[in-house]
């Protein structure tokens, strides 16, 4: 086994089980006042973007299994439609997928142009963000405000380092933008079409609403969960890739001292 595939292994367990550990501990959701904000699937994006599409698809898949396991060992109402693979296990895996072919479509584009439409986004961000944080100014929740404060600045910073900076923050912003919705639109549409009416029981809302209820809760949840999947996804991939480049250079150096 060369060192390749053995990279590729460690990081799909390593990431994996950051994410059943998610999974299983409020780690898994922050919150952000009026909604709270998985984060389950900010590893299978981090996988995808630094390792490739298997690699992105090995760690969806330890995030759907755990998903799948964990409906029938700590059942809730609506658990049962997570019994079923397609809902539970197969949009994970298209997360790494997606989310890699995004970031490889876009990471050699005009960097320019990409620029110009991230100038689009951010501003986007930020100001969901700021509604986020002014609702929990009001509502006297400190603990969410400084969370969300926490999560403004860093939009900003972003925001600011895209301009700046020489490499491509859309390509990682676009990636997980799309591989999160890729996620909320697979589970919650998987769910309008085979469980609408036993869903919309469980719920208590008749079967008439079964449309505006899931698209209500793509809204709420998805994109929020779209921010900030965003938000930390630049940062760690940025994060580690820098360390990838400096290490590059150390070893480029050593070797030409020891070849000198």
């Amino acid at each position: 086994m060369n060192n390749s595939k053995t990279k590729k292994i460690v990081v799909s367990s390593m990431l994996g089980a950051i994410t059943v550990i998610l999974g299983l501990t409020p780690l898994g959701f922050i919150p952000l006042g009026i909604i709270n904000a998985t984060t389950m699937h900010i590893p299978v994006i981090v996988g995808a973007i630094l390792e490739g599409p298997v690699v992105g698809a090995s760690i969806g898949l330890i995030f759907g299994l755990s998903s799948f396991i964990k409906a029938f060992m700590s059942p809730t109402p609506i658990s049962f439609v997570f019994y079923n693979p397609l809902i539970s296990i197969l949009p994970r895996v298209l997360i790494g997928i997606v989310s890699y072919y995004v970031y490889a479509a876009l990471v050699d584009k005009d960097k320019k142009l990409l620029k110009i439409i991230s100038y689009i986004l951010y501003p986007i961000f930020i100001i969901f963000l700021s509604y986020l944080l002014y609702q929990n100014i009001v509502s006297a929740h400190i603990f969410n405000a400084v969370l969300t404060t926490i999560f403004l600045i860093t939009s900003i910073i972003l925001a600011y380092i895209t301009y700046k900076s020489d490499y491509n923050n859309f390509a990682i912003t676009a990636s997980a933008f799309i591989g999160s919705m890729t996620n909320t639109v697979l589970v919650l549409g998987g769910i309008y079409l085979m469980y609408a009416q036993p869903y919309m029981e469980k719920i208590g809302k008749p079967i008439e609403q079964a449309k505006s209820a899931i698209l209500g809760v793509s809204i709420t949840s998805g994109l929020p969960e779209a921010v900030i999947c965003v938000l930390i996804t630049t940062v760690v991939v940025n994060s580690v890739s820098k360390i990838k480049m400096d290490s590059a250079i150390y070893n480029e150096k050593k070797i030409k001292t020891i070849t000198d």
